[in-house]
């Protein structure tokens, strides 16, 4: 469905940290449904122990996400917000995209493996996709593209892709594949302003204008930041980057207690428009 605009958010020089509301004229969630799949005994015990740290309910509702959008999920891994999203879509006719590329689809397959009633049919196709092949999501088709904690290895690149950086190529895919009025919505761990910007490419963590600048660069307008996944504990400057905190916990049992009192990333919220 083709959504209303929304009023840009002002931004003072580079930093986002003002929590802005969702324009009054947006679709209304439904609150009642969003709710119910969040506790859905589909989910893993594991998953939601964590909803205290990735505030789904609240995620979802400030992107926006309506139970009859084309939602395409971008790299979903193990799928923590795929179980969320496959009950909240089911329930109004929805359609759900799993963009990945063929080695990042292992977390998709046991999902299901585990429940081909609930996920068989999600939508699997490739992304980011090059070299001239055909992108799998068509093109001005998804009401919501939704990407958590996925533009930092972009950014950083990957050596199986060829490709030392594609940031820039995965939002323009990401803007080819919505609708005109289409939201994208980002969740990713937020590296300080003031940071080198060399920390990008290892540790995991990037700065909020690296990633406005990536989506106004691709056609996208910002529309909103929201506060809803931040944590002030984190400063971003761990000895193994952001896998030093939880989930990741890479020093294992080295400060464990320390890590674990921190939690979960410092996260920036971003939703943009495609005008």
């Amino acid at each position: 469905m083709v959504r209303t605009s929304v009023v840009a958010l002002l931004i003072a020089g580079t930093a986002l940290t003002a929590c802005a509301p969702v324009d009054p004229a947006a679709p209304a969630v439904d609150q009642a449904a969003l709710a119910a799949a969040i506790a859905s005994p589909s989910r893993t015990d594991s998953n939601r122990a964590r909803d205290a740290y990735r505030r789904p309910f609240e995620t979802l509702s400030f992107f926006g996400v309506e139970r009859d959008d084309t939602v395409v999920e971008i790299w979903p891994g193990g799928g923590w917000y795929t179980e969320i999203l496959a009950p909240y879509l089911a329930s109004g006719g929805g359609t759900l995209y799993l963009a990945a590329p063929d080695w990042g689809r292992s977390g998709i397959a046991k999902l299901q493996q585990a429940n081909p009633t609930l996920y068989g049919s999600a939508r699997i196709v490739d992304f980011p996709v090059f070299d001239g092949k055909a992108a799998e999501v068509p093109n001005g088709s998804a009401d919501v593209v939704l990407t958590f904690r996925n533009v930092h290895n972009w950014r950083m690149g990957y050596r199986r892709e060829g490709k030392p950086d594609y940031s820039l190529d995965a939002f323009r895919q990401m803007h080819a594949m919505l609708k005109p009025g289409g939201v994208l919505g980002i969740v990713d761990h937020r590296l300080p302003e003031d940071a080198s910007a060399e920390r990008e490419r290892t540790s995991g963590y990037i700065k909020t204008s690296t990633v406005v600048r990536l989506a106004e660069q691709a056609g996208f307008r910002l529309a909103a930041s929201s506060e809803i996944n931040a944590n002030p504990k984190d400063t971003a400057d761990w000895p193994d980057g952001v896998w030093t905190l939880p989930p990741s916990l890479a020093l294992k049992d080295k400060d464990r207690a320390k890590y674990v009192a921190i939690g979960e990333s410092d996260r920036m919220t971003l939703k943009f428009v495609k005008p």
